[in-house]
């Protein structure tokens, strides 16, 4: 049942601009993905119609928009081992296996990190990222694996939180990715937002458009078919070392959401079929909040890593 609905008039006609980001601009404390959600699930309709995220807005329209009750997930305990590389009285730094999502969200309420850690830590985990996300400072995607460090009160959060968005934690990710590269390092800056049309989808838009991302990356070893890389993050947009390769042609192997035709291809030349996304979180160094002294760690590569290495050697000498 929604908890509250409003009904407005289109004061003047806005061709070329959509419906999600004209309502995201009305409504300023709303993101335009929960907009487009909002429209997907009918919760918006125009002259007693069901909306589309693509409508261009005109004089005269009635819209009508149903907010849903928010409905919050709550993680439980579970007890689920935990790859941890460090512990102290202030955070955690864990070596996240691939295939295991960080907290609960929808379709995901257990077997999360989360879990595993309110367990690990009996419920003593810092309370900013709220009853779903206690301790959460940063995230990896469910099949991306490595480094992820958790905090364990609100002081060691806050205090890391300001570090990632300063971009003074050091972030280096191991890649294989699809297509042998013909460049040893390089960096690529281009910015990222929501795909148009593809809502689970980010996408290098044009700067006006996007925000800024710059990812340099440097290549370890070329494989057969694909090339081993090493890459430093030096912003953190969602899916950025994904959307930045597919952006050069050189996806990731395994991932389908972004590669899908060039995963294709190296299995086919290959034989070798990805199990996930091959993204590996290497190293992460940052200032300790509670000693001051920087701190690096990490996570070595999970098992499916080694073997996709193994199956796409050559005898190309690896590069730098």
């Amino acid at each position: 049942m929604p908890v509250r609905s409003e009904t407005f008039n289109v004061e003047r006609s806005l061709p070329g601009e959509r419906l999600d980001a004209f309502l995201r601009q009305k409504f300023s404390t709303a993101s335009r993905s929960a907009m487009q959600r909002l429209i997907e699930q009918g919760h918006v309709t125009i002259n007693g119609k069901t909306a589309k995220a693509t409508h261009s807005p005109r004089a005269g329209e009635v819209v009508h928009i149903e907010w849903p009750e928010a409905r919050t997930a709550e993680a439980k305990p579970q007890d689920i081992p935990l790859d941890i590389l460090h512990e102290d009285a202030a955070l955690i730094v864990l070596n996240k296996p691939p295939g295991i999502v960080v907290h609960p969200a929808a379709g995901h309420d257990d077997n999360t990190l989360v879990n595993a850690l309110l367990h690990h830590c009996a419920g003593e985990l810092s309370g900013i990222g709220g009853v779903a996300r206690p301790g959460i400072v940063h995230r990896l995607d469910k099949d991306t694996s490595g480094c992820l460090v958790v905090a364990k009160n609100d002081e060691t959060h806050i205090a890391l939180s300001a570090q990632f968005a300063g971009r003074t934690v050091e972030k280096l990710y191991l890649a294989i990715v699809c297509g042998v590269m013909a460049r040893d390092e390089g960096n690529i800056r281009a910015a990222i937002a929501r795909h148009p049309t593809h809502r689970k989808r980010m996408a290098v838009r044009d700067e006006d458009e996007g925000r800024a991302a710059h990812t340099g990356y440097r290549v370890l070893e070329r494989l057969r078919e694909a090339t081993l890389i090493e890459a430093h993050l030096h912003t953190g947009r969602t899916h950025q070392i994904r959307v930045h390769f597919q952006h050069l042609n050189h996806p990731v192997a395994g991932d389908d959401t972004y590669g899908q035709r060039q995963t294709k291809r190296l299995t086919e030349l290959t034989n070798y079929t990805p199990p996930r996304v091959l993204l590996h979180a290497h190293k992460l160094a940052f200032t300790h909040p509670r000693t001051g002294k920087k701190v690096s760690f990490i996570a070595p590569m999970p098992e499916d890593f080694e073997d996709a290495l193994r199956f796409l050697r050559t005898d190309v000498p690896g590069v730098g």
